[in-house]
């Protein structure tokens, strides 16, 4: 009986030991189920991170290679070539004594300058000649000669682009004066890079003028020759083509004189001149009037009479040039 009952007694205990163990046993594994799941997410995590900074990073080098691979021509711009020329002579000693007694014999050397706010890129000067014969009448000359030059600018274009474009519209102004009748114009072969001659007849109330003005490009500077004469008082009209002569060679001495005062050579160019720029052409005015600006000569009161010593003529240059 004593051994049933021992039995009976320990049976509960070996019972509650089993429990105890299956207890420890299980709370050991939970533990290790939570460090495997950890670990498992910890490295999904990682994976993720991963892969996305390496998606990160794709996108930065794609960023990277697609802006070294742009066309650079597309923000580069060329470069524009600096101007020949950058400085003017002084406009009332561009003509030597010579031509001057040849142009107007009455006005000695001393030329009457124009005003320029900056006399490094544009000047003027001008003569006067009465010669007075009495009875018989005088002869009138006026003579202006007027420099214009342009500098190379990114966004106006090269200076010489910049001079051709000026040139264009003085001789487009010369052949459009007001008034003017007989109108011609022509090449003139050996001055500068480009050069064109244009005459005139123009009535004014002094008398019958003959109107010649040459206008010559050499590299980025316009050199514009005005040159009138007439016979007052019942002295005898000058001859047009002498005029002309005349007023091309001043154009020649003005060029020397623009390409001595930058160190240059003669600047007589090798260009054949260019008669009309607008059309090529040589010869008589056509039927269609070219583009004429305000600044016209001889109509609209820009003639003085040659006894109040200003000039009857007012130049295109001149006023082209001061709205330039």
């Amino acid at each position: 009986m004593q051994r049933a009952a021992q039995r009976d007694v320990r049976a509960p205990k070996d019972q509650r030991a089993k429990r105890l163990r299956r207890a420890l046993v299980c709370a050991a594994a939970v533990p290790a189920v939570l460090i495997t799941a950890a670990c498992s997410s910890d490295s999904g995590d990682g994976g993720a991170k991963d892969g996305g900074s390496a998606a990160r990073g794709g996108d930065a080098s794609a960023r990277a290679t697609g802006g070294a691979s742009a066309d650079p021509s597309a923000s580069a711009s060329p470069a524009v070539p600096a101007a020949a020329y950058r400085a003017l002579p002084k406009p009332c000693a561009v003509l030597s004594k010579g031509a001057l007694g040849d142009l107007v014999p009455k006005a000695g050397t001393s030329g009457k300058e124009g005003r320029s706010d900056d006399s490094s890129t544009r000047g003027s000067c001008s003569w006067s000649s009465l010669d007075n014969k009495g009875v018989k009448g005088s002869q009138f000359r006026w003579l202006n000669v007027s420099l214009l030059r342009f500098d190379s600018d990114a966004n106006r274009g090269s200076g010489d682009a910049q001079a051709h474009t000026y040139f264009t519209q003085q001789v487009k102004d010369a052949q459009g004066v007001s008034g003017a009748k007989s109108v011609k114009w022509e090449a003139v072969a050996g001055t500068g890079d480009e050069a064109t001659a244009v005459r005139y007849d123009l009535k004014k109330k002094e008398g019958a003028f003959k109107e010649q003005t040459v206008v010559t490009r050499v590299e980025n500077v316009v050199v514009t020759v005005d040159y009138n004469g007439a016979g007052l008082a019942g002295e005898k009209t000058p001859d047009a083509s002498d005029l002309t002569k005349a007023a091309e060679k001043a154009a020649k001495e003005a060029v020397a004189a623009v390409s001595a005062a930058n160190g240059k050579g003669s600047g007589a160019g090798s260009g054949s001149g260019s008669a009309d720029p607008g059309s090529g052409k040589d010869g008589a005015k056509s039927s269609g009037k070219p583009s004429a600006t305000a600044t016209e000569k001889g109509a609209g009161g820009a003639s003085k009479a040659p006894s109040g010593g200003a000039s009857p003529s007012t130049s295109a240059s001149e006023s082209a040039a001061a709205g330039n």
